[in-house]
């Protein structure tokens, strides 16, 4: 796994991964960017959910759970000294999965957290991350 970071402008990079996608980082202007990318802290909360949400759809998937639509929310607080780090990051799963199958939801949330998502696995180390599933 490798990726590329080349400086773009003010406090803007692109981050091309060895498979070719490219996506912007960037931080605000007040923070002295130009507002063009996602904050990098940002991102990493969204890697979390994209890392997690494979796991899940996949699982339901094999499980032969019907639904249309999840939904995974990310937040995070992050210490108020340099460098600012997470002191915790809450996720909220939400999904139009039948209240028959919510078990199973559950259950496919718990095994990406304690199994397959090293996103998860990673940041778990350093600051807890609670999670909690609602339907829509």
């Amino acid at each position: 796994m490798k990726v590329t970071t080349s400086w773009v402008q003010t406090l803007a990079f692109d981050v091309t991964a060895d498979t070719g996608q490219t996506v912007r980082i960037d931080t605000t202007v007040e923070n002295g960017g130009s507002g063009t990318g996602m904050n990098p802290k940002k991102m990493l909360l969204g890697s979390l959910c994209g890392c997690s949400g494979i796991d899940v759809v996949d699982i339901l998937h094999k499980m032969k759970v019907p639904f249309t639509k999840l939904e995974i929310e990310a937040s995070a607080e992050q210490t108020d000294d340099h460098p600012k780090v997470f002191k915790f990051i809450d996720m909220v799963y939400r999904s139009d999965i039948s209240a028959d199958n919510i078990d199973k939801l559950n259950r496919a949330v718990s095994l990406s957290h304690e199994k397959y998502c090293g996103i998860s696995a990673m940041l778990g180390k350093h600051c807890p991350i609670n999670y909690t599933v609602e339907l829509i």
